[in-house]
C-alpha cells in the first residue's frame, strides 16, 4: 500500500481552549522540521482542527513514522488516503479497494466508523458503516465484524473530501517543544541527566545544556561523549546549545580549601550557580537536573535543600522519585543508554570524597565556602568568559 498523506493526531493540545491555535502552530512547525530530514518534501498544514502532512509522491512510511515519533505533541500517526468527494456507491467501492489493499486477505475482526462532517452528503454515518461493513464481509469472507473490540478500526471521514485510514501508530505524546518556555539542563556523561532533559522537553520546554569539563582530569573523549548525548536529546528536543565550562580551577580551589567530606556538595552548589548565570544570559526560566532522592550522597533530601539554597530559579527534577532501573529502562527506550555507559571519566567522580557528608548543614557549608573568597569569584568569571558553545542537532 502506497501512501502520500499522514494525519497527525494530538491529545492534550485539544483541551487548550482559545490558546489551542498557538500549540497547533508550534506542532506544525516541529512536524515540518522533522519531515525536512526526509528525501522528499511534505506540505504540512492545519485544516478544521486536524493536522495533515501530504507528500509530493508516495514515501517510505517507516522512515516518516520514525521521524515523527521524535516530535513531542503527537499522540498518533495515521497513514491516510484522500479521495475526492464521490457518491455513495463509489464511496463503498473505494472503501473496499482501500481496505483490501491495506490489509490483503484479512481474516480478523474489524469495525467501520464513519464520520460525516459534510452534512450535505446523502448517506448518514450509520448508513455508511452498514454499507461498507457488508461490502467488506463480501470481499473478505474470512473476516468478521466486532463493534466492541475490533482488531482493526476502519475510519471513513466525509468532509470536503473523503479520508480513509485504518491504523494509528502511537506518537511520543506530550506538548510541542517551544510551547512552554526554556530551561537549562545540567548535562553530565551519566545515565540520568539526558533522561531528565528528555522528560522536561516532552512537556514542551526547549533546552539549552551546560557540561562541566575538568581537563586534564577528564579527557576529550569524555567531552565528546556528552556532545553525543546532547545530540541524542536534541533528536527529540530540537537543536540544543551546549555550554562547555572548564571547571578544573574551581574544583581544585574547592579541593584544596574546603573539608573533603563537603567537596561534592560545594562543587554542586557552584555548578548550580554557574548554570543559573548561563540560564539568565540565554533566557532560560528554570534549571533541570537528573537527581533522584537518595541515589548518591549529594541527592539526599538534606543535600538537595543545601543545593537549592544557592538557586533563585526553579529547579526541575523529573526523576526525583524514580529508582535506578526505571531510569535505565527509559534511557534505553530513548537511545541514550549505550552512550551514557561508555567508560569515560566524569568531573564529579574524579574529585569525589571517600566519605561525603549525606546530611549537610547549610550554615556549615556557607562557612566553608567563605574560605574560598574572594578568589573563587574570579575563577567563576574566568570559566564563564572562556565557555565553549557547541550547537547539537
Amino acid at each position: 500500500m502506497e501512501y502520500q498523506s499522514l494525519l497527525i493526531k494530538y491529545a492534550e493540545i485539544g483541551i487548550k481552549g482559545k490558546n489551542r491555535y498557538l500549540f497547533e502552530d508550534k506542532l506544525v512547525s516541529r512536524v515540518k522540521g522533522a519531515l525536512k530530514k526526509l528525501p522528499l518534501s511534505f506540505h504540512v498544514y492545519k485544516y478544521n482542527g486536524r493536522i495533515y502532512a501530504e507528500a509530493e509522491r508516495p514515501f517510505d512510511l517507516p522512515q516518516a513514522v520514525e521521524a515523527l515519533q521524535h516530535v513531542f505533541g503527537i499522540s498518533g500517526i495515521s497513514p491516510l488516503v484522500h479521495k475526492e468527494l464521490m457518491g455513495p456507491e463509489a464511496l463503498i467501492q473505494a472503501a473496499v479497494e482501500y481496505f483490501t489493499q491495506a490489509h490483503p486477505d484479512y481474516a480478523g475482526s474489524f469495525k467501520v466508523m464513519a464520520t460525516r462532517a459534510n452534512k450535505a452528503y446523502p448517506l448518514e454515518s450509520n448508513d455508511i458503516n452498514r454499507a461498507v461493513g457488508e461490502a467488506l464481509l463480501g470481499a473478505l469472507p474470512k473476516s468478521r465484524v466486532d463493534v466492541h473490540h475490533p482488531e482493526i478500526l476502519f475510519r471513513i471521514e466525509v468532509r470536503e473530501q473523503i479520508n480513509f485510514y485504518s491504523e494509528t501508530i502511537p506518537g511520543p505524546g506530550g506538548m510541542p517543544v517551544g510551547s512552554n518556555g526554556k530551561a537549562m539542563l545540567l548535562l553530565s556523561g551519566g545515565i540520568d541527566s539526558p533522561v531528565a532533559g528528555y522528560m522536561v522537553a516532552k512537556r514542551g520546554v526547549s533546552l539549552e545544556a551546560v557540561y562541566f569539563h575538568a581537563p586534564p582530569y577528564t579527557s576529550e573523549r569524555a567531552k565528546n561523549k556528552v556532545v553525543d548525548l546532547a545530540r541524542q536529546v536534541a533528536a527529540y528536543a530540537g537543536p540544543v546549545r551546549l555550554h562547555v565550562i572548564n571547571f578544573t580551577d574551581i574544583q581544585l580551589a574547592i579541593y584544596e580549601t574546603c573539608p573533603h567530606d563537603e567537596l561534592t556538595i560545594i562543587m554542586r552548589r557552584y555548578m548550580m550557580r554557574i548554570a543559573e548565570t548561563l540560564a539568565g544570559q540565554s533566557g532560560a526560566q528554570a534549571l533541570i537536573t537528573g537527581e533522584s532522592i537518595g541515589q548518591v550522597a549529594s541527592q539526599t533530601v538534606q543535600s538537595l535543600v543545601s543545593t537549592n539554597e544557592v538557586c533563585h530559579l526553579p529547579v526541575f527534577r523529573p526523576l526525583i522519585a524514580f529508582d535506578k532501573q526505571e531510569i535505565i529502562d527509559l534511557s534505553k527506550r530513548i537511545g541514550t543508554y549505550e552512550t551514557s555507559i561508555l567508560p569515560y571519566e566524569d568531573c564529579c567522580t574524579i574529585f569525589v570524597a571517600k566519605h561525603p557528608v549525606t546530611k549537610p548543614n547549610p550554615g556549615i557549608i556557607r562557612r566553608s565556602e567563605e574560605k574560598l573568597l574572594p578568589g573563587i569569584k574570579e575563577l567563576v568569571d574566568k570559566a564563564l568568559a572562556e565557555e565553549e558553545i557547541i550547537l547539537c542537532e
